[in-house]
């Protein structure tokens, strides 16, 4: 069974930094796009970053969308088959449940039906 477990989530306060994390297991998706998505109360899920198969120091692709840019990085480790995003002065704003997500091709993309695995989520709480 394919199981995307996401941690490090908590509670920060404004201008702080958290680590997420998200792990796969059941098998591996170092030929796969990955991302971050978030979803606050009363709003719809939204995409945060995402990452090509072989993205970050090894060539590939990184994306973010603009509310981030400059303060998240993702990167990913593929002999751990893990994902990471980095967050870096956090803002109320960025209080939500993130969820990691794994899609079913090398290239990255931005909208959730592109994505075939889902995690949990993780709960992130910025206070102001």
């Amino acid at each position: 069974q394919v199981q995307l477990l996401e941690t490090g989530g908590g509670l920060v306060q404004s201008g702080g930094s958290l680590r997420l994390s998200c792990t796969a297991s059941g098998r591996t998706f170092r030929r796969n796009a990955m991302g971050w998505f978030r979803q606050a109360p009363g709003s719809e899920r939204e995409f945060v970053a995402a990452i090509s198969w072989n993205g970050g120091s090894n060539g590939g692709s990184t994306y973010y969308t603009d509310s981030v840019r400059a303060r998240f990085t993702i990167s990913r480790d593929n002999a751990k088959n893990t994902v990471y995003l980095q967050m870096d002065s956090l803002k109320h704003e960025d209080t939500a449940v993130y969820y990691c997500a794994a899609r079913g091709t090398l290239t990255i993309a931005t909208m959730p039906p592109a994505y075939d695995y889902w995690g949990q989520g993780t709960q992130v709480t910025v206070s102001s």
